[in-house]
């Protein structure tokens, strides 16, 4: 009976402020959107960060004369590594083929072959390169780089710089996250004030006659979350049509060639914009509701 009461109630109060109902709804709309947008965009440059790091690779380059011992002797290195979590061996001619593939105007004349046998090693985190290119040159007798090795590469600066901007990239994209939440919640709470407050005289009295505080605030509660749910619906309904109308004109898909650079799911995507309006269009009426408790 008390929650047929409350429902009603914010019905009733919905229905009276519309012009307040459809601003909170448009607010919880244009919060929501961006949100999407955030979330979509943040992910997708996340997981291309990740893929970048997955591609750096320490490389051990073998001297032409090394012998099969001395390739051992670094693979049994490598093995021991904690830090490695997996390597290759590519020899002189596989080498050259994937050169060719890569790069075949430049190895077409080629009389000779100039690549030499490596190891290329994948780090357990890309963090770990310059630790594994030093483990690797210090492995030898004496703490000195082992024989028939040539040169470890891990990338140097580029490696660095890629996992700074990675770095930065996580950062900004969880700062953006927090500070979108919190406006969306003072815009939402701000412009549901503005039915609270007409109907300010109406909560002093249901106070005086006795009425609990949390039988005063279900219905603006409940109001917050129909404006929430509303506006939130309509923002997936509006991502929906991006989807499927403004990145088909872009022809986006034909930049994105690679399975492991992802957003996040679009199912994912429609269940936080609905939670997050949901909760934002809740506690944007609780929190302003709680100054005019005080009776």
């Amino acid at each position: 009976m008390r929650l047929r009461l409350v429902f009603s109630e914010a019905l009733r109060s919905l229905a009276a402020s519309m012009s307040t109902t459809v601003a909170a709804t448009l607010t919880v709309l244009i919060g929501m959107f961006v949100l999407g947008l955030t979330i979509a965009l943040g992910t997708w440059v996340l997981s291309w960060s990740d893929h970048v790091k997955k591609e750096l690779l320490v490389k051990v380059y073998f001297q032409p004369d090394a012998t099969p011992k001395e390739v051992e002797s670094v693979r049994l290195l490598l093995a021991k590594n904690e830090q490695v979590k997996s390597f290759t061996f590519v020899s002189e001619r596989k080498a050259l083929q994937i050169m060719r593939k890569r790069f075949p105007e430049l190895t077409k004349d080629l009389s000779y072959n100039p690549l030499p046998a490596s190891f290329e090693v994948i780090p357990v985190a890309a963090e770990f390169n310059d630790d594994v290119r030093l483990a690797v040159l210090h492995g030898g007798p004496g703490a000195k780089k082992p024989a028939g090795v040539e040169q470890v590469k891990d990338g140097g600066e580029t490696a660095k710089r890629i996992l700074h901007v990675g770095s930065i990239v996580e950062v900004v994209f969880l700062i953006g996250l927090v500070v979108l939440l919190v406006a969306s919640t003072l815009l939402i709470a701000n412009t549901i004030r503005l039915s609270i407050f007409a109907r300010r005289r109406e909560i002093e009295v249901m106070k005086l006659v006795g009425a609990t505080n949390w039988f005063v605030r279900g219905p603006f509660m409940l109001e917050g979350l129909i404006c929430g749910l509303l506006g939130s619906v309509a923002a997936i309904l509006l991502l929906i049509v991006g989807k499927e109308v403004v990145l088909e004109a872009l022809d986006i898909a034909s930049v994105q060639n690679n399975k492991d650079v992802q957003a996040l799911a679009f199912e994912l995507q429609a269940l936080a914009i609905l939670g997050a309006g949901l909760l934002l269009g809740a506690a944007g009426s609780g929190l302003t509701l709680h100054r005019f408790l005080r009776v």
